[in-house]
């Protein structure tokens, strides 16, 4: 696909903080689509006048968590089109992917007011297959309209209509800025998923049924939600990822990503014992 920006019924929405060696990568994958818009949290770095230079528009929002970062967006952002596909900065749309994008949503005849894209994420430019449970399927395209997200970290989408699922898959890079990063990132989201783990746990909201359901998304939520009242989280969330999920089987870069799943967990925990000593769980909990 050369390019020449086209005609299109999608517009593209990028979340960023600092991206200033992220970004330019990613812009380049959307050089056919005629609306960019990215939403910055305040960076310090160079990332505005990366996106200004490539012809984005440039939104700034203060940040309070994923979900009403994104609520946010889709309320007070005037998109050009009335379909929006989402990108973090260290995300790349190989072209079969794009061409994709722009078939779908030109076909007025589809029923589906959102879709869900593959994932296939890369550690040290090795793609982890097995460590990162692919296929694994991310709500990236839909109408904005039609969308809202829930939880502060890994937010989960409330769509109003049918999803359908895209054939080709989205690259992401997470270690594109160095594990120091990726630990500061994960130090902040493990704040997060303490609170939600302790809002589960409080709210008694396991349903087992649903770890058996024929939807593998309602499945992977029940399966997480099931994980907040394992003793040994930690533990089980690296046995789980290396060997049932087959991370064995991606060589040293599965071992090391299996590992550093099971420090995120292990933040997890510890955070939750010092909500709980502090009596912030029974905030969390109301």
């Amino acid at each position: 696909m050369d390019s020449e920006k086209r005609p299109a019924n999608v517009s593209i929405f990028i979340q960023t903080l600092d991206e200033e060696a992220n970004l330019a990568a990613c812009l380049d994958c959307f050089s056919w689509a005629d609306d960019i818009v990215v939403l910055d949290s305040f960076s310090s770095d160079k990332t505005e006048e990366i996106a200004l230079r490539y012809g984005a528009r440039w939104v700034q929002h203060c940040y309070e968590g994923r979900a009403a970062h994104q609520n946010w967006a889709m309320e007070n952002i005037p998109f050009k089109h009335p379909w929006v596909y989402y990108s973090d900065a260290d995300e790349r749309v190989p072209t079969a992917l794009a061409e994709e994008l722009m078939r779908v949503t030109s076909d007025t005849s589809r029923p589906e007011v959102a879709y869900r894209v593959r994932r296939r994420d890369h550690f040290r430019n090795h793609w982890i297959r097995h460590s990162t449970n692919y296929p694994l399927w991310i709500v990236r395209l839909f109408r904005p309209d039609k969308i809202s997200w829930a939880r502060k970290a890994n937010p989960v989408p409330v769509i109003d209509g049918p999803v359908g699922e895209l054939q080709n898959d989205y690259l992401h890079y997470p270690f594109s800025k160095g594990i120091t990063d990726w630990i500061w990132r994960h130090n902040r989201y493990s704040t997060y998923e303490a609170e939600e783990s302790l809002r589960s746990l409080n709210a008694g909201d396991l349903n087992v049924s649903e770890l058996f359901s024929s939807d593998r998304v309602t499945r992977r939520n029940a399966l997480k939600r099931l994980s907040f009242r394992l003793p040994l989280r930690p533990v089980f969330r690296f046995l789980y990822q290396y060997f049932v999920k087959g991370g064995i089987l991606d060589g040293i870069a599965g071992f090391h990503y299996c590992l550093l799943l099971t420090i995120y967990e292990y933040f997890i925990v510890l955070k939750i014992r010092e909500m709980r000593d502090s009596g912030e769980a029974n905030r969390l909990g109301k």
